[in-house]
């Protein structure tokens, strides 16, 4: 029994660790794309947060437009984290 709980606990922890990068991912190009002022604290928090965790796919796609770039690089960066954290989480649980 308390193996069990053990597991979902780790298993949750995963999913909102997954959850919580992909946020902060998707939370750039939406700031991105409304040209929040970069000026501001919690902005430039934000972009460097997400340029880190996406450093791997960032300027991956080579398209003309800059917002094309920002929103293939970052989300598909997002869209990884989710599903390999997801898969993890639900390995973990059983």
């Amino acid at each position: 029994m308390t193996t069990h709980r053990r597991t979902g606990q780790a298993g949750r922890i995963i999913a909102a660790v997954a959850d919580v990068m992909a946020f902060i991912l998707v939370l750039w190009i939406l700031m991105y794309l409304l040209d929040a002022n970069r000026g501001n604290a919690l902005v430039q928090f934000v972009q460097d947060s997400a340029h880190w965790l996406a450093g791997w796919s960032h300027d991956l796609f080579t398209f003309d437009q800059d917002w094309a770039r920002v929103v293939a690089g970052y989300g598909l960066a997002a869209v990884v984290y989710l599903l390999v954290g997801r898969t993890l989480a639900n390995r973990v649980r059983r």
